[in-house]
């Protein structure tokens, strides 16, 4: 492995400044699990690693004033997965993170590098997407935020400029009795990355037909993770099992997936439509379940 200097910058903006200042040859590091293995196996060649997991905000997991989730870069998967908090409030991303890798490395996972390495296999960014996160980022033009289904421009990239940093993820609260189910299909039972995804979301709405709303994302089975707004649409309309099925099409409709060596693109397919239509069918129920209380 090619030698590299370490630095742990005191505020956000040496940080920034030691990114511009070695201009392509700095890496960001915070949990490491994914920096680490591409050194070692020769995709990245950074002549310095900056440490950011300490600066201020990193560290946040807690609800602001306005009922927002704020999600600190380098908070890890088991932080979020095992907050009660998030468990309560946002059970669908709790979901996501548990599901990434093993146990051990979401002791140091961080959700911010999950979004970051833009993967269209991350398993906390369908959850992001549902809840329609923001991303914060920080750079020498001070603060902007995003969107992250703007964030996330195409596979490992993102819209970060040149010596910009994320420093936090926030997640609106989802609206009264909303319910999520994150379904993921690997080839082994846990730890392996995702065959591809699905993360729904729904909550009762009177003023739409069906009486509710819907958000669904899909996983490794598009250069991005993406949304699947006809079947969200078609849901919000009708959730029959007529629905449930078209629904179910239409998300398949959506993907655009490839063959590789964990599954073949029609595989995918035909799987998205199954996963969505567990998906929906376990949201239904649990929205019932609440209604029910």
């Amino acid at each position: 492995m090619q030698p590299f200097d370490y630095v742990k910058p005191n505020s956000l903006e040496e940080a920034s400044a030691l990114l511009i200042e070695h201009n392509g040859d700095a890496r960001l590091m915070a949990g490491m699990t994914d920096l680490l293995i591409r050194i070692e196996r020769g995709f990245f060649h950074p002549r310095l690693v900056v440490d950011v997991k300490a600066l201020p905000g990193m560290r946040d997991l807690l609800v602001v004033r306005n009922g927002d989730l704020r999600i600190g870069a380098a908070v890890t998967m088991n932080e979020v997965a095992l907050s009660p908090t998030a468990r309560s409030g946002w059970p669908l991303l709790a979901e996501g993170c548990q599901s990434v890798a093993s146990y051990q490395l979401r002791n140091r996972a961080t959700v911010g590098g999950n979004v970051c390495n833009a993967s269209p296999a991350a398993d906390s960014v369908p959850a992001l997407l549902c809840y329609e996160a923001s991303v914060h980022i920080f750079g020498t033009d001070g603060d902007r935020t995003l969107p992250l289904a703007e964030f996330i421009t195409g596979p490992g990239r993102t819209a970060l400029q040149r010596g910009e940093l994320v420093t936090a993820i926030t997640v609106p609260a989802p609206a009264r009795g909303a319910a999520g189910k994150f379904l993921k299909l690997g080839r082994t039972a846990v730890g392996d990355i995702s065959v591809m995804n699905v993360a729904v979301l729904g909550w009762p709405d009177d003023e739409m037909p069906s009486g509710s709303q819907w958000r669904i994302a899909l996983g490794s089975v598009a250069p991005t993770v993406i949304r699947a707004p006809e079947a969200e649409r078609i849901l919000a309309a009708n959730t029959s099992l007529a629905g449930i099925e078209a629904a179910a099409q239409a998300a398949s409709d959506a993907s655009r997936p490839i063959d590789d060596i964990r599954a073949t693109a029609a595989y995918r397919r035909d799987m998205v439509r199954v996963l969505t239509r567990r998906g929906v069918e376990g949201v239904l129920a649990e929205i019932g379940e609440q209604a029910n209380r």
